[in-house]
């Protein structure tokens, strides 16, 4: 509060010196109550305001400033009438709410409102400003107003300034509070003709820019960030007079290209960073001798950079980055002497190494180079550029040594090198003598990391770590005295024996993400109950060798990887404490016991819950509160017996349900229909029974895309209505052909501003091609029925024709009679196919040639007859796939056709064998189905 007190003192002397020499209006007692009036409306926040919002709290001077409020903090007086013509209160610390019966909309003479940066506790905008109808002022900024922005400030024809710009909450700082929907914004500016300065940065727009702002001839700043503006960018924009600023980065929709005449002399900023500004950069560009801001990232500029920009000599920013730009990187570069900032990574430039001509950018604070496919040694010449805080190299193919030399980069606060072919050894103790250091990314190079002892005073303030395949064989000692670190990274290395106590008590307030996966760790050092980080959001220490209890991890954990480790004994209740979980991945590992009740009564975040491989046993937990979050779930190989609760059916958004190899005792769960979302089904290797019958109705299983239904007891004739509903199964999506299936999700920290995005893969174990195998990633293109190694008989039922987007199918080992259908040769994209071990008869379908795609076809050990079909995928099968029948014959086998034709064309349709062989098929087939509505419905 010193502070404050130095600064009302100064005021009140230079108040008094004024007033020497000049008379002081007097307020209107009217206004000075509705000024004080206003102020105790609200809370003086200083201790839990943020500090942008809070900077010196002008009203508290108030009480000390006397009864003239024309001499109070803020408030501004027209000179000849008293009354108050300007309120700032920006960065005041007020905290509460406010409306259109405010005191504030007493002061009908405002001609400036600026209340920035204040805590308004997400209330509307009170309509009531439109009655300001002198205000050429308005700045609502950063001030938690939230929802539609009232039609009413579109009567405020006086103004020269509005700025309604970031008004987020701290939990989403990447989404706006305010929206302009009804009216747009058309409708808000059409009136606002005198604008000279229009932020809307983060309000929800949703429209496209109005042309109407071309005419605007006094406009000097547009400032749309965030908006979400679709359409085409009025290219006449371009064109204002005095257009000094025009920022529209973050409109992903918003299309345009940059004119090749008339652009505005008096651009100094021209921001189109992640839009959809396409097309080459015209030389005209170079006209804009004022420019000293200019950044084109993330867009899809294409072609060759005009060499008129080298006239932009005023540049002191430069975004290239992650466009299409071709040619070599441009030698003029060079001529910006006041760069700062240049990013022009993630291009197609032809260079193979970093262009030296970088090198007399001696002032630049940040380079980024990230993406670039860079070869060559590390330049020397880079640690010359000591004004560097921030230098991004990742993702290049950079070799040779890092030069001992980087230590002269002393401002250096942002190092990448990740994903290079950098070699040898580094010794970590000089890149720490970087004491501005806070981000160290070395991950994925071929780089021996070394650590030594360092002592406390020495070291920089790390925030994030990532030191994954670095050949680490212990823990960096320099860890223990680091107390503000927010990632760390030692995945993919060789790190042996128990994780240190000394961990746990590192950066205990601050750490958000650890992740120790694939190194040789076996357990832990006196591990505490529950993990001591209380703000840890992923905690990842899956694929070592890690013995004893599972870990409890604090309570702010959304993201907990343990799988592929040998963690024994029962999961403890406490984790169910942990609300906040939304990914829990226990898989692989010694675990036993009972599920607790509470994981499936878990809290509405959790998404992804997978137990697969442990030794869990008893019945499934018969309630399940999946909330709307709930994606995935994996009980299989476990020795879950009893039956699947239908409570989850009520997990409306789940996607993957795996319950395979385990004890349950069931009838097929067609309930499970009503899950619209439902991908994957795996209910392989139990102890399922009875008829699968028919859906009872036609929007059942509708993204169904793999089934696996192997290795139980089901019997009847095979799901033939089912086939008929399985939509997803009929076509393959383009969009889907190069996807996995997945979850994603977004978690915030408000404490520190950090965004972290999940996504999880899903994987899953299927026989394929005849082999069981482990798939760790699952196209989101694949499918899949496997009905093998059940009872089920009868006929291949005809409308499995109608899934032609199917790729595996597995009918083997059940009981079914009658012919082949030639439909399966409509299944375009069949990669598998295996009917073995049935009591099919008849021939080999021709039309199976024109599977152009099938690699494993089996029909051994069933009843067949007659020529295998030559030609095509036919040519490529083992012999073992036509084993144990005695009737078939073809140039492949010991059993030759007696007609030699007959082996390489497809018979005649009406030829008498083919009578023989169908007529029975179609006679039993239809008195099977007519049998299964006697018997199997009822």
């Amino acid at each position: 509060m010193g502070h404050y007190l130095i600064y009302s003192l100064l005021y009140l002397f230079q108040l008094t010196t004024l007033s020497f020499l000049s008379p002081q209006p007097l307020c209107h007692e009217d206004e000075r109550l509705a000024l004080l009036q206003f102020k105790d409306s609200f809370i003086i926040d200083e201790v839990n305001a943020s500090s942008d919002r809070c900077i010196f709290p002008k009203v508290d001077q108030w009480k000390f400033q006397g009864l003239d409020c024309c001499s109070w903090e803020g408030v501004e007086c027209d000179h000849n009438t008293s009354y108050v013509i300007s309120l700032n209160l920006s960065k005041s610390c007020l905290h509460g709410f406010i409306n259109s019966s405010s005191s504030l909309f007493h002061l009908v003479h405002l001609e400036k409102l600026n209340l920035a940066f204040n805590n308004f506790s997400f209330s509307k905008i009170p309509s009531a400003l439109g009655n300001l109808s002198r205000l050429t002022y308005l700045n609502l900024s950063y001030s938690l107003f939230s929802g539609q922005i009232p039609s009413a400030i579109s009567k405020l024809s006086k103004l020269s300034t509005l700025d309604l710009s970031r008004n987020f909450a701290a939990f989403n700082p990447s989404e706006g509070l305010l929206e302009l929907k009804r009216p747009d914004m058309n409708s808000l500016v059409q009136n606002l003709t005198s604008l000279t300065y229009l932020d809307l940065s983060m309000v929800d727009v949703s429209s496209p820019i109005p042309s109407v702002l071309a005419n605007f001839s006094s406009l000097t700043s547009l400032c749309c960030h965030n908006c979400k503006l679709f359409g085409e960018f009025p290219a006449a924009i371009f064109n204002l007079p005095k257009l000094e600023l025009l920022e529209l980065s973050r409109n992903y929709d918003l299309s345009g290209y940059l004119p090749d005449v008339y652009f505005s002399s008096q651009l100094k900023v021209l921001s189109v960073w992640m839009t959809n500004f396409s097309g080459q950069v015209p030389a005209s560009i170079g006209n804009l001798n004022s420019l000293e801001f200019l950044t084109l990232s993330h867009c899809k500029f294409a072609g060759l950079v005009p060499t008129s920009l080298g006239n932009l000599t005023k540049l002191t920013h430069l975004g290239l980055e992650n466009n299409s730009f071709t040619g070599d990187v441009p030698s003029f570069l060079s001529n910006f002497t006041n760069l700062k900032f240049l990013t022009i990574g993630h291009n197609q430039f032809r260079s193979s190494e970093i262009p030296s001509s970088l090198e007399k950018l001696i002032h630049l604070e940040r380079l980024d180079l990230a993406e670039s496919c860079y070869t060559g040694c590390f330049p020397s010449w880079l640690t010359n550029l000591t004004q560097l805080r921030f230098l991004d190299l990742g993702f290049n193919g950079l070799r040779c040594q890092l030069p001992n030399s980087i230590s002269r980069l002393k401002n250096l606060q942002y190092l990448d090198l990740q994903s290079n072919k950098l070699s040898g050894v580094v010794e970590l103790n000089t890149i720490l003598e970087l004491k501005n250091l806070e981000f160290l990314f070395l991950s994925d190079n071929k780089l021996s990391v070394l650590s030594k002892s360092s002592s406390n005073s020495s070291l920089p303030k790390l925030v994030k770590l990532r030191l994954a395949s670095c050949n680490l064989t212990s823990f960096p000692d320099f860890l223990r005295n680091q107390e503000g670190l927010q990632v760390l990274d030692l995945s993919f290395n060789n790190i042996q024996g128990q994780i240190p106590k000394w961990l746990w008590e590192m950066s205990k307030k601050t750490l958000l993400h650890i992740n120790l996966w694939h190194n040789t760790l076996t357990g832990f050092e006196e591990p505490p109950l529950v993990l001591p980080w209380t703000n840890l959001i992923r905690l990842n220490i899956g694929n070592n060798m890690i013995q004893g209890s599972l870990p409890v991890p604090s309570l702010s954990t959304a993201i907990y990887l343990v799988s592929n480790n040998s963690l024994g004994g029962e999961i403890s209740p406490l984790l169910c404490k942990v609300s906040s979980l939304q990914v829990l991945d226990l898989s692989y590992n010694n675990l036993s016991g009972m599920i607790p009740q509470c994981l499936a009564n878990f809290s509405n975040s959790l998404a992804i819950f997978n137990l697969r491989a442990n030794n869990f046993y008893g019945p499934i937990p018969p309630t399940w509160k999946c909330g709307n979050n709930m994606h995935f779930i994996s009980l299989g190989r476990n020795k879950f017996y009893g039956k699947v609760p239908r409570s989850i059916a009520r997990c409306s958004m789940l996607q993957y349900l795996d319950l395979g190899d385990n004890q349950i005792k069931d009838t097929f769960p067609s309930w499970l229909g009503v899950l619209q979302r439902l991908r994957v089904l795996i209910l392989r290797s139990n102890r399922f029974h009875g008829t699968i019958g028919t859906p009872e109705s036609d929007s059942v299983f509708p993204k169904l895309h793999i089934i696996d239904l192997s290795n139980n007891e089901f019997t009847g004739f095979l799901p033939s209505e089912y086939f008929k509903t399985w939509s997803a199964m009929r076509n393959l999506s383009v969009e889907e052909s190069l996807t996995y299936l997945h979850s994603k999700g977004i978690v915030f920290s408000v404490e520190y501003n950090y965004i972290f995005r999940i996504v999880y893969n899903y994987s899953m174990t299927l026989t394929n091609k005849g082999v069981n195998m482990e798939y760790t990633k699952v196209l989101d293109m694949f499918t899949v029925i496997d009905l093998s190694s059940n009872r089920f008989q009868g006929g291949i039922a005809y409308s499995i024709g109608y899934l032609e987007g199917l790729q595996v199918l597995n009918l083997s080992n059940n009981f079914l009679v009658g012919q082949i259908p030639p439909v399966l040769g409509s299944l375009s994209h069949l990669e598998a196919l295996d009917l073995s071990r049935n009591k099919l008869m008849g021939r080999i379908p021709w039309e199976l040639r024109q599977l152009n795609f099938l690699a494993v076809f089996n029909v051994s050990h069933n009843h067949l007859t007659g020529p295998i079909p030559e030609g095509g995928q036919f040519n490529t099968f083992e012999n073992s796939s036509f084993d144990g029948n005695s009737g078939l014959c073809g140039n492949s086998l010991s059993r030759k056709c007696e007609d030699s034709k007959s082996s390489s064309s497809p018979p005649s349709s009406t030829s008498e064998e083919e009578d023989k062989d169908s007529v029975p098929f179609f006679h039993f087939g239809w008195r099977a189905v007519l049998m299964g509505y006697s018997f199997g419905m009822f």
